[in-house]
């Protein structure tokens, strides 16, 4: 039998590419979609048959009937938000319990690791990182330091071992001076969740997937969240995520070896936007960064909150390209520029007066973009159906992205819906 393969999807910029949306679009040529790292601070939308979805735990490949889903060893899961997700994914007719599997190493994210969340960003005022206070960072936290509760343990003398967790968290809160809360509605839910979760297929998800891969020769598709610019090593520290987002995450939180990962797809906007705070050196203050978040309807899927615009940013496009080992770039968003006269990229920076293609250890100040204009397409692209169809000026920001990045723009969305994907040639 052929051994099956691996490619991994992610996010290229500041996370809310549209992974949600491409990863459904892609489900089709897999048979294995598996979740590596980050939790429900992701918030996937998907759009289809007049109906949208926000997965913030479970893969996007939930929605093909035949497809196996995985929530892998990397993963940080709340199992009160992953049972109000996964029951109204049933309540629209999508039974999960017998094909979404969940790794027995992943690390379950306790209430009092969300209050620590609150109470770590209010002791850090003015410098505090905008975290979406899902208690995802107090969980890795855990995590590295082996403080960690994980999914396996809820079989083996669970009360007992999530006492001990939730007695040391309030040991801390107190010492932050945090003790004005209630969690005992939360804490209830928290529980319900906890044998919600012993439904499904609760395993050893390395062995599982590599016995997929080598021995049923099924293909896997790794769906990345947040966005390489969020990459706790490789982001704009300190305002990032706490795992790692890039592709070599995809190896330690699914427990696959480097040499089975097979293409990698790196989804970008065809301009940029980033939520909550940090750095962002084509952020717009001006009509034209309110005109892209009004058009795209930039605003968090699972916060609400409104994303900061901007013109896309190549010299940390061609970053993440070099960290992730891109092979294939999908450009999201491009009938938001639809209406623009002139599109502007961001091809090199200038820092102490010297420009620089090359990112730089700091961006958070002293970083000024250094922009070249292209004419804009001025038409309506949201009903083409083949690339064969678009206007010449988008077609030269194509190529104009394509050399610059040195890698081919696979796939272009002209749209929210999963009809409104150009596959290119």
């Amino acid at each position: 039998m052929n051994k099956g393969k691996i490619d991994v999807l992610l996010g290229l910029q500041w996370g809310d590419e549209g992974k949600g949306k491409v990863v459904d679009v892609l489900t089709p040529r897999y048979d294995v979609i598996a979740r590596f790292q980050g939790g429900p601070n992701a918030g996937h939308t998907l759009e289809f048959e007049g109906k949208k979805y926000v997965l913030r735990s479970i893969p996007s490949g939930i929605f093909q009937g035949d497809k196996i889903n995985i929530i892998g060893n990397g993963v940080v899961l709340a199992p009160d938000l992953f049972m109000k997700e996964a029951q109204e994914l049933e309540k629209s007719g999508h039974d999960l319990t017998q094909r979404l599997y969940i790794s027995k190493k992943a690390h379950l994210i306790m209430p009092t690791h969300r209050l620590l969340d609150m109470a770590n960003e209010a002791a850090k005022g003015k410098d505090k990182v905008g975290t979406t206070g899902k208690g995802i960072g107090p969980t890795y936290t855990d995590k590295v330091s082996r403080n960690g509760l994980r999914v396996g343990d809820i079989f083996h003398h669970f009360d007992e071992k999530y006492a001990a967790h939730k007695a040391r968290h309030e040991q801390m809160l107190r010492a932050l001076d945090f003790t004005d809360y209630d969690i005992a509605e939360v804490e209830r839910e928290w529980m319900e969740g906890v044998e919600y979760l012993k439904r499904y297929h609760i395993v050893e998800s390395e062995h599982t997937i590599n016995k997929m891969i080598t021995e049923e020769g099924k293909n896997v598709l790794c769906e990345g969240a947040q966005g390489t610019m969020l990459d706790v090593d490789f982001g704009s520290y300190p305002f990032v995520t706490s795992s790692n987002t890039i592709s070599a995450g995809a190896c330690i939180g699914l427990g696959v070896a480097p040499g089975r990962i097979n293409k990698v797809y790196g989804i970008m906007k065809a301009y940029c936007t980033r939520v909550g705070a940090g750095p962002f050196p084509t952020e717009l203050f001006c009509e034209t960064g309110t005109k892209l978040r009004d058009l795209g309807h930039e605003y968090g899927a699972v916060t609400g909150r409104e994303r900061r615009c901007g013109w896309i940013d190549l010299v940390a496009l061609r970053y993440a390209i070099m960290v992730n080992g891109v092979t294939d770039l999908i450009m999201m968003k491009s009938d938001v520029l639809d209406t623009f006269p002139t599109i502007k990229a961001c091809v090199a920076y200038r820092i102490d007066g010297k420009e620089t293609r090359d990112f730089p250890y700091d961006i958070t100040e002293g970083v000024e973009p250094v922009y070249q204009e292209l004419p804009g397409w001025q038409t309506d692209m949201t009903r083409m159906t083949d690339e064969s169809q678009f206007p010449d000026a988008f077609k030269a920001y194509i190529d104009f992205l394509e050399e610059q990045l040195q890698t081919p723009i696979s796939i272009v969305s002209i749209g929210p819906d999963r009809a409104q994907t150009i596959i290119r040639k």
